[in-house]
């Protein structure tokens, strides 16, 4: 079996995907490769672009001169999201929050974290320390303490329904439900809540939760919202579905779940990957490819005593110095120099010190990221994908 597309992209997270509907809006035919589901199933579904300051893209400026973020450019930055929004939109998940403004949202461990654009579900999680929050749990609710919250929030309250499951994914199929949805409002109207806002673990669906929330909100008359729960996460998976199904409509071709065996290239050009699997191997031939495999948590980067490799194209990779320099001595201090590995791109996001022409790179592969560090992981792979897909576009 064999394919042969405009662009073909590896990697199926944030990065990629983004890159893929940016392509596809410019009519190139396009593949994702993916050997399986990414990471941002295991975010909060949030999308950090800069955690430093109140004005995320006005922070920008202050960054180091080898972050991608300059190579994209704040005008840039910011038309990708404003595209990652009308994207989310489009397939029911709406995403609110300014682009030049950071927001907060309330953490399962009972804290804030700086973000700039929620899920719609969470539009009222930046709330006033003094305002009464009422946590909703669920009886044996796995990945969820509501103690963690009220015990940090100075004026907070609980209640626990019994939604007769306890797994995150369970209750969210249980919201589908229209019959259970009426019992929960009920359930709540009978409660004698104090004046404040309502916050419920992330179960508030699969596929509908903002409009499920925004019912609960209007039958009670509160301001309902979210709290992201541990990993696995809902809003992460519904954002991953989400681009998922825009790839779909738009008519990229996916390979899911399949590992790159071998590479073909031909002079200064990558010709084509194919594809390990049972039986009769794939062939996916391309005229361009990007590669958004990701870090080391992700598998695009591999790290060895004294070495990394990139586990796709074998492209040199940057290194902060000798191991021993990599981590910082508190493991848990932001910051550790191996956040700086990764792929040297040149203005128009192809590798550098490679003979290779028909190649472009985005996402958190990218050398000088330090997504952990700048709060940046979901702002920079949207950035990057776009706009590693606009180079690429006009040369295919």
């Amino acid at each position: 079996m064999s394919g042969m597309y405009d662009v073909v992209i590896i990697g199926g997270g944030m990065s990629g995907m983004m890159a893929a509907i940016a392509l596809a809006d410019m009519s190139r035919k396009v593949a994702v490769v993916s050997r399986g589901d990414p990471v941002c199933c295991l975010s909060t579904g949030c999308i950090d672009v800069l955690a430093a300051g109140n004005d995320p893209l006005e922070g920008i400026g202050s960054l180091p001169d080898n972050h991608p973020y300059h190579l994209v450019g704040e005008d840039a930055v910011k038309t990708s999201l404003e595209m990652f929004k009308a994207v989310m939109l489009e397939e029911g998940g709406a995403y609110v929050g300014d682009v030049h403004a950071n927001r907060k949202i309330l953490t399962p461990l009972g804290r804030h974290k700086a973000t700039c654009l929620v899920p719609g579900t969470m539009e009222f999680a930046d709330s006033h320390s003094d305002e009464y929050i009422h946590v909703i749990s669920f009886s044996k609710m796995k990945d969820f303490y509501p103690n963690y919250i009220t015990s940090n929030y100075k004026n907070a309250g609980c209640s626990i329904f019994d939604a007769g499951i306890s797994t995150t994914m369970g209750i969210a199929e249980r919201f589908e439900n229209r019959q259970f949805l009426e019992e929960f409002i009920s359930w709540l109207k009978g409660l004698d809540i104090p004046e404040g806002r309502i916050a419920i673990p992330a179960v508030l669906g699969m596929h509908f939760a903002v409009d499920v929330c925004n019912e609960i909100s209007v039958e009670l008359g509160r301001k309902v919202f979210e709290i992201p729960t541990l990993p696995p996460s809902m809003p992460g998976l519904r954002l991953f579905g989400g681009l998922k199904n825009a790839l779909l409509k738009r008519g990229v071709n996916l390979y899911w779940g399949k590992e790159i065996y071998s590479v073909e290239k031909s002079g200064s050009q990558i010709e084509a990957v194919t594809l390990a699997g049972a039986g009769r191997s794939t062939r996916v031939q391309g005229n361009a490819f990007i590669l958004a495999t990701g870090s080391f948590v992700s598998g695009g980067l591999h790290a060895s005593m004294d070495a990394a490799i990139e586990t796709v194209f074998d492209l040199p990779v940057y290194l902060p110095g000798k191991r021993e320099s990599w981590f910082n001595d508190d493991f848990f201090a932001l910051g550790h120099a191996i956040e700086r590995s990764g792929i040297c791109v040149d203005q128009f996001f192809r590798p550098v010190d490679t003979q290779t022409e028909n190649l472009f790179v985005c996402g958190s592969i990218l050398a000088f990221s330090e997504v952990m560090k700048y709060s940046c992981g979901h702002g920079m792979a949207i950035a990057t994908g776009v706009a590693a897909a606009n180079v690429c576009g006009e040369l295919v």
